[in-house]
C-alpha cells in the first residue's frame, strides 16, 4: 500500500475519529481541510501554526501529546519527517533523539507504529545519509532488539518482521548481529525462558540463520540449536527446528553436520510426534546435501526407507513427495557428465583432456543443431578446420568425463580405447588431410574384442555362434552406420549377462519370442528392455524400489492421491542421477506415467520432455521420448501446452529425418479445445520463430509460410504481432539461403494480402513488417524494388493508425539509416508530409 493511499485512509476517518473534538482537529494542524484526503500531508502538525512553535518544537509537542492518535499520527510520519530535517546535521540528532524517546511510549499501537517504519527509515539513512551505520547503530538497532522483548505480541510481531527486512536488505551489520541480536536470542531460547518467548525465539533464530555468515551461525547459534532440537518440554520449539534444520545444515556445512547435527536429526526423525517426523522428511534432500556420499549412504538411505514406512500416512506422504528430491542427491556430474546450472540449464561437466587443456561449460539445452540433425559440427566444418579445432571439438561435444567412457558412445574423445590413441587419430587426420574421409574419422575405432572372447570361451555352442555372428557384422562394418556399429559393440559386450537380439536371429523358429537386449555400456543406444531385474548400483536399491512403486495404484489409495504427480515431477532428476545406462530402470515408470488418466500427471511430463532428452541422449530420445511426445501432441491443451512451450528445445535434438516428419503436425497447434486460447497460438508464434533455424528453406516456405500467414490475421492482436515478426524471420530465412525467388514470391504475397487489405489492421500490418525489417534481413535493393513503392502509397492512408507506423518505418529504414539511395528523396518528402499530416 502506498504511502499516499495510506495517508488518504488515516484521514479519510480522522471526521469520525474528532466527531465531537474540533480543539483537537484545529491544534492538530487541519482545520484547513476538508473530508477528502488530496493534498493532506501526513507531516502537516509540523506547518506553523497559533502556537509561534518552530517545526522542532511542534513535532516535540505532538510526539509526546496526551492524545494517543497524535502519537500515532507522528510515529505513522516519521519517514516524512526525516525527509523534512535531514539536511540539518542538529536537526537530524533531535529527530533521531526524538524517536529514541517516542520507543518508550507505554501505548502498544504507538510502539507497533513505530516500528514498521523502522524498514523504511533505515533505507532512507541508508541512501542518503554518510553516516548511515554509526546513527542506525545508535538509535533503530536498539529499538528493534528490545521490541524483540516486548510484552505485547503485536509488537514482538512487528519487530520480528522488521528484523527480517533488515537483514534481507543487508542493513545490520556483523558485529551488531554478533553483539545485540544474537545475545538476545540466546536468552530468549534458554531452558529457563517463558514458552511463548521462546517459540518465537527459535521460529526467528531460525530465520535469520540463513541471512548470517557461517562462522557466526556456528560459534553462537549452532549449539543452542542442539539444544532445542532436544528440548523434551515443548513440541512446538522440536517443530520448528525440524523444520528448519536443512537451514542450519547448508550453512555450518559438511563437517558440523556429521558431527554435531546428524545424531539430533535422526532423533527427530525417530519422534514420537508425526508432525516433527513428516517436517524432516521435508527438509530431507537438504539435510542430504550437506553429507558425504558415504554419509548419505549408510545412514541417511535406511532412515529415509523408515520415513516411507512410516506408520502416519501424512509422514509416508511427505516423505514420497521427497524421495525423488532425495535420490537427486546421489546424482555425481563425474559419472552423468551433466549437471544443473542455478537457472535450470542442463551443462556438461568442465574436464580436462590428455593435453591438460580445461574446456569451459557448455551449455547444452540451447546448442545450434546441423544438416545431419545434431548438435555437433558437420563433416564439412571439420575437414578445413586445424588439428586444434579438431581436438578442442573432441572434448566439448563430449557428454561424459571420460569416467563414464564406456556408458556413452557418441563422444568422439570417449569412444576411443584411450586418450592416446584419441591424439594420435587427431594428428593423423592433420596429415593426411587430402586423403581425408568423413565416415572412417566419424565412425568410432572398433573395440578390442579379444577379451570379451576369452570370457565368452566357456558359454554354450549357441552363444559362441551369436558371438561369432557379432565378429563377422563388426568385421563387415565399413557398410555399416556407425550407430549400428556401437550398437553391436555393446550387445557383444552383453552377450555374457543376457540372450542377443538381432535384425539376424540366430534361431528362426517363428513361434520363439526372442528376448531384448539390455545395452549396459552403450548409453546412448537405442531403448531396449531385457528381462533381467532393474538393478543399478547408483543409490540403494530400496530407495530405487520404492520410488518406482509411485506408480502402483495402491500407493494413491493409502498415501496421496496425486502421488503419481509428484513421481512425474522428480523424474528428470532421477534419470539424471541413474544415468543413461540404467534408463531401463525407469522406461516403464515412465511409460505409465504417460498414459494416467490424471492430465496433469502427464502435463507434468509434457513440460519436463525436452530436458529428459537432454539426458537421454538423441538416440534413447528417438526410441523411447518420441513415440510419447507423439502421443502429447494429440493430448488435451493442458498437456499440449507443455509440449509447445519447449517444442524447440526438444526438436533440436532429433536427427534431421525424424525433426522432419513433424512439419505435418504443426498445422495441428491451430486447433485447441477452446479457441478462446489465444495464448496457445501466441506460444505457437514464438517457438516457430526459433524452430526456423531447424529446418531447410524450403521446409519454412511449404510449411511454416502458411502457418506464420494465418497466425497473421488472427483475432487477438497479441497474436498477430508477434506473427508479423515470425513473418520478417521467414524472409530473413529466405534471403539468407539465396533463395531470392521464394522470397519475391513470399513480399507479393504479403502484399496482396496486407497492404491491399480492405480491413485497416491489414495495411497496418504491413507497415509494421516494413519497419522491423532490418539490413540483414533482406538487400535493401530488393526492399526498395518490392516494398517500399507499397508502403509509400500507405502514406495516404485514411487511418491515422496505419500512417504512424509507415512514418516509424521511414524513419527508421531512410531516415535513421540511410541505406535507400533509390527514391530516398521521394521518401524524405513523404516523410515530411506524414510530420505535417
Amino acid at each position: 500500500m502506498g504511502p499516499l493511499l495510506t495517508n488518504c485512509l488515516v484521514f479519510a476517518g480522522l471526521s469520525l475519529y474528532f466527531e465531537d473534538s474540533h480543539d483537537d482537529l484545529d491544534d492538530f494542524g487541519f482545520d484547513d481541510y476538508g473530508s477528502e484526503c488530496d493534498g493532506i500531508r501526513i507531516t502537516a502538525f509540523l506547518d506553523a501554526g497559533q502556537d509561534n512553535l518552530t517545526p522542532l518544537g511542534r513535532l516535540e509537542k505532538y510526539a509526546f501529546s496526551e492524545n494517543v492518535f497524535n502519537r500515532q499520527i507522528v510515529a505513522r510520519g516519521l519517514l516524512d519527517v526525516l525527509r523534512e530535517f535531514s539536511d540539518n546535521e542538529n536537526d537530524f540528532i533531535s529527530v533521531m533523539e526524538t524517536v529514541a524517546r517516542m520507543s518508550e511510549d507505554g501505548e502498544p499501537t504507538v510502539r507497533a507504529e513505530l516500528m514498521e517504519q523502522v524498514p523504511n527509515i533505515a533505507m532512507f539513512l541508508h541512501e542518503s545519509r554518510p553516516n548511515f551505520p554509526a546513527a542506525f547503530s545508535r538509535y533503530l538497532v536498539p529499538i528493534v532488539v528490545r521490541y524483540l522483548t516486548d510484552p505485547n505480541n503485536q509488537v514482538r510481531k512487528t519487530s520480528q518482521a522488521a528484523l527480517l527486512v533488515l537483514l534481507e536488505q543487508g542493513l545490520i551489520s556483523k558485529a551488531d548481529m554478533e553483539t545485540k541480536v544474537c545475545p538476545v536470542l540466546l536468552d530468549l531460547t534458554q531452558p529457563s525462558s517463558d514458552d511463548d518467548y521462546k517459540i518465537e525465539a527459535v521460529a526467528i533464530m531460525c530465520k535469520v540463520v540463513t541471512m548470517l555468515s557461517k562462522d557466526t551461525v556456528e560459534l553462537l547459534l549452532l549449539p543452542r540449536f542442539c539444544d532445542l532440537c532436544s528440548d523434551a518440554r515443548l513440541f512446538q520449539v522440536r517443530k520448528v527446528c525440524a523444520a528448519n534444520f536443512g537451514e542450519f545444515c547448508s550453512i555450518v556445512g559438511q563437517e558440523a553436520t556429521e558431527k554435531l547435527l546428524m545424531p539430533k536429526f535422526f532423533d527427530l526423525c525417530s519422534d514420537s510426534l508425526w508432525g516433527i517426523r513428516k517436517a524432516c522428511a521435508e527438509c530431507f534432500m537438504m539435510v542430504s546435501n550437506s553429507t558425504s556420499p558415504e554419509v548419505r549412504r549408510a545412514k541417511l538411505s535406511p532412515l529415509f526407507i523408515s520415513l516411507i514406512s512410516d506408520q502416519s500416512r501424512w509422514v509416508r506422504q511427505a516423505a514420497f513427495q521427497s524421495l525423488g528430491r532425495f535420490i537427486s542427491t546421489f546424482a555425481n556430474p563425474s559419472s552423468t557428465g551433466l549437471h544443473f546450472r542455478e537457472d535450470g540449464a542442463l551443462l556438461e561437466v568442465p574436464r580436462c583432456t590428455s593435453d591438460s587443456s580445461c574446456h569451459t561449460e557448455r551449455t547444452i539445452t540451447h546448442t545450434p543443431p546441423n544438416q545431419d540433425g545434431r548438435a555437433t559440427p558437420s563433416p564439412e566444418h571439420v575437414a578445413t578446420a586445424d588439428g586444434e579445432e579438431l581436438h578442442s571439438y573432441d572434448d566439448n561435444h563430449a557428454s561424459v568425463p571420460g569416467e563414464m567412457h564406456d556408458s556413452f558412445t557418441h563422444t568422439s574423445s570417449n569412444e576411443s580405447p584411450t586418450a592416446t590413441n584419441n591424439a594420435k587419430n587427431t594428428k593423423e587426420t592433420e596429415q593426411t588431410d587430402e586423403n581425408f574421409n568423413s565416415f572412417h574419422y566419424w565412425r568410432s575405432p572398433l573395440p578390442d574384442i579379444s577379451g570379451e572372447l576369452e570370457m565368452l570361451s566357456c558359454q554354450t555352442s549357441e552363444e559362441v555362434a551369436f558371438v561369432t555372428a557379432l565378429v563377422c557384422r563388426l568385421n563387415c562394418a565399413s557398410n555399416l552406420p556407425p550407430a549400428q556399429v556401437q550398437v553391436l559393440s555393446a550387445a557383444l559386450k552383453a552377450a555374457q549377462l543376457d540372450s542377443p537380439s538381432d535384425n539376424s536371429p540366430t534361431d528362426n523358429s517363428p513361434t520363439e519370442v526372442e528376448p531384448e537386449v539390455e545395452p549396459e555400456n552403450n548409453a546412448d543406444s537405442p531403448s531396449v528392455e531385457s528381462r533381467s531385474p532393474k538393478i543399478q548400483n547408483v543409490i540403494p536399491q530400496q530407495l530405487l524400489d520404492q520410488y518406482l512403486s509411485m506408480t502402483d495404484p495402491a500407493r494413491a489409495q493409502t498415501v496421496d492421491t496425486e502421488i503419481a504427480k509428484h513421481c512425474a515431477f522428480s523424474l528428470p532428476g532421477v534419470a539424471l542421477t541413474l544415468g543413461r545406462q540404467n534408463w531401463h530402470c525407469l522406461k516403464d515408470t515412465y511409460e505409465t506415467l504417460a498414459t494416467d488418466v490424471q492430465w496433469k500427471v502427464r502435463r507434468t511430463l509434457a513440460f519436463s520432455i525436452h530436458e529428459l532428452a537432454v539426458i537421454l541422449g538423441d538416440q534413447l530420445t528417438a526410441a523411447d521420448l518420441v513415440p510419447i511426445f507423439n502421443g502429447f501432441l494429440k493430448d488435451l491443451d493442458e498437456v499440449r501446452i507443455g509440449v509447445l512451450k519447449h517444442l524447440y528445445d526438444f526438436l533440436k535434438l532429433l536427427h534431421a529425418d525424424k525433426r522432419r516428419e513433424y512439419l505435418y503436425q504443426l498445422q495441428e497447434f491451430m486447433v485447441t479445445d477452446n479457441s478462446r486460447n489465444w495464448r496457445f497460438r501466441y506460444e505457437l508464434a514464438e517457438q516457430l520463430i526459433l524452430i526456423i533455424e531447424l529446418y531447410s528453406h524450403y521446409d519454412v516456405y511449404d510449411y511454416l509460410r502458411q502457418i506464420a500467414l494465418t497466425l497473421c490475421s488472427d483475432k487477438v492482436s497479441e497474436v498477430r504481432w508477434i506473427s508479423y515478426k515470425l513473418v520478417v524471420e521467414i524472409l530473413q530465412k529466405l534471403y539468407a539461403s539465396g533463395a531470392d525467388d521464394l522470397g519475391l514470391n513470399f513480399i507479393n504475397e504479403l502484399t496482396v494480402r496486407f497492404c491491399h487489405c480492405p480491413k485497416w489492421v491489414g495495411r497496418q500490418a504491413f507497415a509494421f513488417i516494413c519497419q522491423v525489417l532490418e539490413e540483414d534481413c533482406m538487400p535493401m535493393e530488393q526492399f526498395s524494388q518490392h516494398l517500399l513503392p507499397s508502403l509509400l502509397s500507405l502514406s495516404s492512408d485514411p487511418v491515422a493508425n496505419v500512417r504512424v507506423l509507415v512514418a516509424k518505418a521511414l524513419r527508421q529504414s531512410v531516415m535513421e539509416k540511410g541505406n535507400l539511395k533509390i527514391h530516398h528523396a521521394s521518401c524524405f518528402h513523404v516523410f515530411v508530409v506524414l510530420m505535417l499530416s
